[in-house]
């Protein structure tokens, strides 16, 4: 039997966790099986055990792990103020993410089946939610980021519902037209002065 290091296994690790996050949001957590998942990450059914006592655990891992990602990429990545705030929200409502759930946020993919996870998954979602939450709330109110923390945490609910709203729909234009609302009914929300 073949013994591979304690990195490699921390690297085969996170490789599921990363396909597995993608797989979930395109296909939906119901929809993904542990043989199709470990199929992506190039990995046998029998190697799953070796890193997940279950599916949920994976599950809770993923949904953690892609809510880091949103955090890392876009919410960090964003300039420091009201402009940042601009910046997540034109990104959130973009047709771009609207067009690649795969590689966007979790909330807009998965919400409806994480509420009917387990508790560990919705603990995971909960505490990547609120980083990702006080993040956009520390631009809006940097001295005192928990004032901001409910309001922040309705605009994105509205805009993970406009998201979602906006994949469901056949017509392209009203889409879009939806998506531009989504922007302006968020900026608003938060208090950012529009022109126009």
């Amino acid at each position: 039997m073949v013994r591979y290091s304690k990195e490699h296994k921390q690297a085969t690790r996170k490789h599921i966790i990363e396909t597995a996050g993608r797989r979930f949001k395109r296909d939906g957590i119901d929809g993904s099986g542990i043989a199709t998942l470990m199929a992506d990450a190039g990995l046998t059914n029998g190697a799953f055990y070796a890193h997940f006592e279950s599916k949920d655990d994976l599950v809770a891992t993923a949904v953690a792990d892609q809510l880091r990602v949103l955090n890392a990429n876009v919410v960090e990545q964003a300039a420091p103020g009201i402009a940042g705030l601009e910046q997540i929200v034109r990104w959130y409502l973009s047709p771009q993410h609207r067009d690649s759930p795969d590689d966007g946020c979790p909330s807009a993919a998965l919400l409806d089946e994480i509420g009917r996870c387990t508790d560990a998954t919705k603990q995971a979602y909960t505490d990547g939610v609120l980083e990702v939450i006080d993040g956009i709330a520390a631009r809006l109110a940097p001295a005192d980021p928990g004032s901001e923390r409910s309001k922040t945490l309705s605009v994105y609910a509205m805009m993970i519902g406009t998201l979602q709203l906006s994949r469901a729909l056949a017509d392209r234009e009203l889409s879009d037209a939806l998506l531009e609302e989504g922007i302006h009914n968020a900026l608003t929300a938060l208090g950012i002065k529009q022109s126009g």
